[in-house]
């Protein structure tokens, strides 16, 4: 089921504070790698292989079955749909955070846009464009948005099942 409700980070800390640039998980806490995407030329293809090698290096790939390849691919997937439309909908995506816990992988793109993405309703598959947040609703476990204090800006996060 997915839902737009807010819910904090898996560690707590909430989205990052301004001028952080670390792609290396702190000392003792949950792996995760961000990357700064404020300015960047072709943010959705950079998004992808900045996944793609966190899930290389966390053990997801190369993929030793075709569930773990269909996982990682979902992932992907995932983080193309959310940055894409942080792209269209929000001037840009500020950053890309990927954080692994135990079973599960979370996606979480901050952006300085005010609205709330939602499914398309009635989703119509033949219809041109509109199916992102759709993809999202069904591929992950569940999915929000966490708005910042002020009013401005927002992170879409999204929770998928490591593949078993």
């Amino acid at each position: 089921m997915s839902t737009t409700r807010p819910c904090p980070p898996p560690d707590g800390q909430g989205p990052r504070a301004e001028g952080a640039t670390s792609a290396e998980p702190p000392p003792d806490r949950t792996p995760s790698r961000r990357l700064h995407l404020v300015g960047a030329s072709g943010a959705v293809p950079l998004s992808r292989d900045f996944t793609r090698q966190a899930l290389h290096d966390w053990g997801w790939l190369p993929a030793v079955s075709a569930d773990h390849r269909a996982a990682a691919e979902d992932v992907l997937l995932v983080v193309s749909e959310l940055v894409t439309n942080a792209c269209l909908h929000a001037d840009g995506p500020e950053e890309l955070r990927v954080i692994r816990t135990g079973k599960v992988l979370r996606l979480e793109v901050t952006d300085l846009g005010s609205g709330t993405p939602s499914p398309r309703t009635p989703h119509r598959a033949g219809r041109p464009g509109g199916h992102g947040m759709f993809i999202v609703q069904r591929l992950c476990l569940d999915w929000g948005v966490v708005r910042r204090d002020g009013g401005v800006g927002k992170t879409v996060w999204a929770e998928l099942a490591a593949p078993s």
